[in-house]
């Protein structure tokens, strides 16, 4: 399992997912206070955002404990955007530990992150889509590469995303299959098999767990399609 948490709203800094708040990504790291699946994320960690002038995110991983990055606070400081994407990983057991196996994973203007864990014969059997192969043998990459294919194709990123975790459970009824997935303007998650929050103020915060204290934090439902945009949020069971 993993931990992870996303921004859409006015542009902040990465530190405001990992170090900044007294229970961030980091501190959820070593001590993640709601995880069902694991005891620790050190497995690696990543970060995605959107700069100006760019059609493609940025991205930054590693596969090493995100306390063991001497150069991430800095830069957890000055990467800033209005939308973000970042997570720290409990491998799934069998599965590699390598900077292509963390999230998020990338595709054009998308970034992806999993929560959970599937059976990869499970994601043989959705239907293929037009390009590459997974970057890595893990679960989440395969799973990546099946929201991705969808996007492709055209399929809106609510359907696509929503598409893959009900084909993928219904192969893999015990699979566990929490995403987040940003486009820069939008923000889709589910919540299938492991929790997830969401804070909204001056913006949508979406993450495993709570980040802070503070007020307004709510859990979402289980088996659940959250999409955040500009317009608004909405939340509908799939």
């Amino acid at each position: 399992m993993c931990r992870h948490a996303a921004w859409l709203g006015p542009p902040r800094p990465l530190s405001s997912l990992i170090g900044d708040p007294e229970h961030g990504l980091l501190h959820q790291a070593y001590a993640p206070r709601l995880q069902r699946y694991g005891t620790v994320n050190a497995d690696g960690f990543g970060m995605g955002w959107y700069a100006d002038g760019r059609a493609e995110p940025v991205r930054y991983r590693r596969s090493v404990p995100i306390w063991a990055d001497a150069n991430l606070p800095g830069l957890a400081e000055v990467a800033r955007s209005g939308c973000l994407l970042a997570a720290v990983r409990s491998a799934t057991v069998g599965m590699p530990i390598e900077e292509s196996a963390t999230a998020p994973f990338t595709d054009g203007r998308w970034l992806l992150s999993h929560n959970g864990r599937v059976e990869r014969d499970a994601l043989l059997s959705l239907p293929a889509g037009p390009g590459p192969a997974p970057g890595s043998p893990c679960d989440s990459a395969w799973l990546a590469a099946a929201v991705f294919a969808r996007l492709r194709a055209g399929t809106p990123v609510a359907e696509a995303v929503a598409r893959v975790v009900t084909e993928t459970a219904r192969a893999d009824p015990e699979a566990r299959l929490n995403l987040l997935v940003c486009g820069g303007s939008e923000i889709v998650a589910t919540a299938w098999g492991d929790t997830l929050f969401s804070h909204i103020h001056e913006g949508v915060l979406l993450a495993s767990e709570p980040l802070d204290g503070r007020p307004g934090w709510r859990a979402v439902d289980d088996r659940t399609l959250v999409v955040a945009s500009p317009d608004g949020v909405s939340v509908t069971r799939i």
